[in-house]
Order: C-alpha cells, then structure tokens, then sequence
C-alpha cells in the first residue's frame, strides 16, 4: 500500500506522522479543514485537500486511487462538551458511517480508525483489555466507542478495517497540543516555574507520539488477517497524574537548572477519568512494543522550547482545541 489518505493530516499527531510516511516513500493525501493552520513543508508526494469530513461528497472526490484510510480527524478533546454538542455529534458520529461507506465503494482496502482509550472511562481494574465494557463520560469517548462497531460493520476481505483504542499521546510536533497531560504539565513547568495538579491519583495510560506515528505506519504493512477486524489498545506507561508531575519536575529542572526548584500545586479535580489499560494483545499479535518514554517527551517538548518552537505556548489558542474552535466559532 503506497496511497495513504489521512483525515485530520494537519493535526498534532498528523503533523509528525505524515513527514514520516513521506520519508518511507508513501504518497500521502492530507483531508483537513486545517482550523491549526499548516504546519507541513510541500512535498512532490503529498497533497492537500481542505475539507470537513462531514463534507462527504469532497471526501469522496478524494478517495479514489488511495489504497488505505487513517481517520485521525474528530472533535479532539474530552473538554469537548464545553462546545456546541452538535458540532461534537455531527463530527465524531454522524460523519462517521457516510465516511466509510464512501472509502469502501471507492476502492480503499483498508481503514484505520483511531478511537481512544478513554472509552473506558473510570475502571478499577487492575488492566483493562480491549474486552472491558466502555463507560463513557463525556460525549468524546462516547462517540469514539460507537463508532467502532459502525466501522466493523463494513468489514470485508476486500474492506479490512481495524481499530486502535491509543493511550493520551505526548511529546513535541510541529502542531503540538498543550492540553494533553504530560505536554500540560510540561508547559506549565517550563513557563511559570509551578505544576498544578487537578487530584493526581487519577491513572492515566500513556504513549509518546513518535511510537503513535511508528503504529499507524506498522498497520498499513500487517497482514490482513492479523488485524482484519481487531480492537488493539496502545499504551506504554500507566502513571498517576502526580507521577507525571514529579517526572516532569525533574527532567524541566535538569533542563533549565537556571529555574531553579520547581513547585508542584495540588488542586481538587471535576475530571475523574482513571484507568489502566493493558496492551498485551497489540504485543503478542503485531510485535509492537513501545520505545519511548514520558521522560522522553518531556525532554524533547524542553528542547523545543530551548529551540523556540513553541512561542506564546500559554496563550495563543493554536495549541488547544477547544479553545481554538471557539475562537474560530467552528460549528
């Protein structure tokens, strides 16, 4: 497969996953609505095409010839229900089926969806496998989990869809969001000297945006029949917010010693999603393995900001989204 159409291309994880495709000798057609404005240098190999995925008649204009389908684009952020639910309804599900029946009527072979481990919502569990029921909180990772079976309903020999349920992404891109939580914390560590701590008990998995981007690129080169189908979590590392927050202490403080001892805050929360995923299926079926760490996100978001690829990363709106979307009045 060497024609990859990406929804939501331009976006935070887009923007460190295309590059790399690119490198490997992919073709790559980039479907945004480019609301973080382009973050991608032209390449003789990749094409632009602005548009909202619930545009279906310019999104199936754009299929033919592509072999497989990333669909990296929705309304990405928990907080979301601080927009217009309808704009978080009509996106993340109502876009969802008329997608992928134009994917499949054009040719494609294979549709990779990325939904979210946050389905899972609040889980005592000691692991939480991809058979665990889905308790959604906010609209985000409720509609995340409806539209897993929706995909699979369109499953084929000719159609192979698979589903990845990612941990909370982290580390530096071109488009980098500061409203994860380890680039939250890292952000405000770096710029005002001071953690705040929304609980810290509360779990959360983990996954550095490099072995993101290096899991999308191992999907389009595994067998049909080992993914055909699937739901695969993918974690790393499962550590209370506060665990973070003392590894980004430390690492800030050995990068910019000039700062002096960071202080961490703790502050009650009104998020109370925890949970601690187990990615052992995606190890044993795929091989894959994480390489990289929390520590290594913090340190590449330092070295950012050393580099200064991150101006204004408090205050200007293009590294959150909701905040973003409501200043661009997105409906």
């Amino acid at each position: 497969m060497r024609n990859v159409l990406v929804t939501g291309g331009a976006g935070y994880v887009g923007c460190v996953l295309v590059p790399q495709f690119l490198k490997s000798g992919y073709n790559v057609t980039v479907y945004d609505t480019f609301w973080y404005e382009k973050h991608l240098p032209p390449h003789r190999n990749m094409k632009f095409v602005e548009g909202d995925i619930r545009e279906t008649a310019k999104l199936a204009a754009a299929f033919p010839g592509i072999e497989a389908v990333i669909g990296l684009a929705c309304i990405s952020n928990d907080a979301s229900f601080e927009l217009d639910e309808r704009l978080s309804t009509s996106v993340n599900m109502d876009a969802f089926e008329p997608m992928v029946i134009a994917a499949k009527k054009a040719g494609v072979k294979r549709f990779i969806y990325a939904s979210s481990s946050s389905v899972y919502g609040v889980s005592d569990q000691p692991d939480v496998t991809e058979d665990h029921p889905l308790v959604p909180l906010t609209l985000y990772n409720k509609y995340k989990g409806l539209c897993e079976p929706v995909l699979f309903r369109h499953q084929s020999a000719q159609f192979v869809c698979v589903t990845i349920r990612p941990a909370t992404v982290c580390g530096y891109s071109p488009r980098t969001r500061m409203d994860l939580s380890v680039n939250i914390l890292t952000n405000h560590a770096v710029m005002n000297g001071k953690i705040t701590v929304f609980g810290g008990a509360q779990l959360r998995p983990n996954l550095h945006i490099q072995d993101m981007c290096d899991l999308y690129d191992l999907l389009l080169k595994a067998p049909d029949a080992k993914i055909a189908g699937q739901t695969f979590n993918a974690g790393y590392q499962n550590m209370s917010i506060m665990d973070i927050a003392q590894i980004v202490k430390r690492v800030v403080q050995e990068e910019f010693p000039e700062k002096g001892e960071i202080t961490i805050v703790t502050t009650p929360s009104d998020d109370p999603r925890s949970y601690h995923i187990n990615s052992d299926k995606i190890a044993r079926v795929l091989g894959f393995r994480p390489k990289h760490t929390i520590e290594g996100a913090v340190r590449g978001l330092c070295k950012a900001f050393k580099a200064g690829k991150l101006p204004e990363s408090m205050t200007n709106d293009i590294y959150f989204n909701v905040r973003r979307m409501k200043r661009l009045g997105i409906k």
